[in-house]
């Protein structure tokens, strides 16, 4: 799988210069445009760079900088891609054929097309920690014929800032998040995969703020069914009663649909068995954690939707070898 160039830190040894000329070059292999910073002297970024399947990811942080696309630009060449932004700290300042200027500040999600020029500002702001202004966000880049919406209907959604708090947005955020954090440990069989599946993500959203998704194939919208249903399940494992019964109705359909669709979008786990792996594998980090170590050990487990003492001491022990106290003082010693 591709990274930024290929290597642990590819900005790191050069100077701030050449950092800057770097980090521009590998943003233009998918987004075609001129960028500019008033840091060039002391240009320090970070990006990092993955290929899944058609999609490019990015994930980047540096200080303030500008891009324009330039109708010349346009009419010399256009690849027909999609850029979306997932903004993560600091905002972006859009500016296009005379429109009032929109601005996308930190949890917002956009997207713009290579279609039409544009500039964009990127407004760096300090960190808590303090520190130089920075940027960050990550992002996808796509061909445009791999959206299953017509054009005309994307009119009125691209160049605008939506809040990703809730619903299909963020869903769609937090995958970008996690392929980002996972990037380092992803094969290439697993990581082409997850570039169809982004960008059916980005269809369900879309189709959402359309407020119709009669138009996306059935396998867009089951496998934007699947990841609602991951994200709703992680945000309920402490809850003992979470079951594919109460997944089913809180998304409204049967549980029989439920298991069809894990079975033909997942590697094989059934819902109950993957609720079950989700909660182990979360008290078995959380016993390793040391900030962890005198929270008593059933108070780990109904955390994780486990309340039962001897139904957790069971199955972790045939998931992991090992009693949950011998892990505990194997990794905390």
């Amino acid at each position: 799988m591709a990274t930024a160039a290929e290597s642990d830190d590819p900005l790191g040894e050069l100077r701030p210069h050449e950092r800057f000329e770097v980090w521009r070059d590998l943003i233009g292999l998918t987004r075609d445009c001129d960028a500019t910073s008033a840091d060039i002297d002391r240009f320090d970024a970070e990006l990092r760079r993955s290929a899944l399947g058609p999609v490019t990811f990015l994930g980047t942080s540096f200080p303030s900088a500008r891009f324009r696309r330039t109708d010349a630009r346009v009419r010399r060449s256009d690849p027909g891609v999609f850029h979306l932004t997932f903004v993560q700290h600091g905002a972006l300042a859009l500016t296009r054929d005379g429109e009032p200027t929109q601005l996308f500040r930190a949890g917002e999600v956009t997207m713009l097309d290579s279609s039409r020029p544009y500039e964009l500002r990127a407004l760096g702001e300090r960190t808590a920690t303090g520190g130089e202004p920075r940027v960050e966000g990550v992002g996808i880049d796509f061909p445009t014929a791999l959206l299953p919406i017509p054009p005309h209907r994307l009119r009125g959604l691209l160049g605008r800032g939506f809040r990703a708090t809730e619903g299909s947005a963020a869903i769609l955020a937090d995958f970008l998040l996690s392929v980002d954090r996972q990037a380092p440990v992803l094969g290439p069989a697993v990581a082409d995969r997850l570039g169809p599946i982004a960008v059916d993500l980005v269809a369900a959203w879309l189709a959402d703020e359309l407020a119709d998704d009669t138009e996306l194939p059935e396998t867009a919208r089951q496998r934007a069914t699947v990841e609602q249903v991951r994200a709703f399940v992680r945000r309920h494992l402490h809850d003992p009663e979470l079951s594919p019964a109460t997944v089913a109705a809180a998304h409204h359909i049967s549980v029989g649909y439920l298991h069809r669709l894990f079975a033909q979008h997942t590697d094989g786990d059934t819902v109950a068995a993957w609720i079950r792996r989700l909660r182990l594998e979360k008290a078995h980090r959380d016993l390793a954690d040391p900030a962890l170590r005198h929270v008593p050990i059933g108070t780990i487990a109904a955390r994780c939707g486990i309340p039962r003492p001897d139904d957790f001491s069971r199955a972790f022990r045939t998931a992991y070898g090992l009693a949950p106290r011998d892990h505990r003082r194997h990794s905390c010693p």
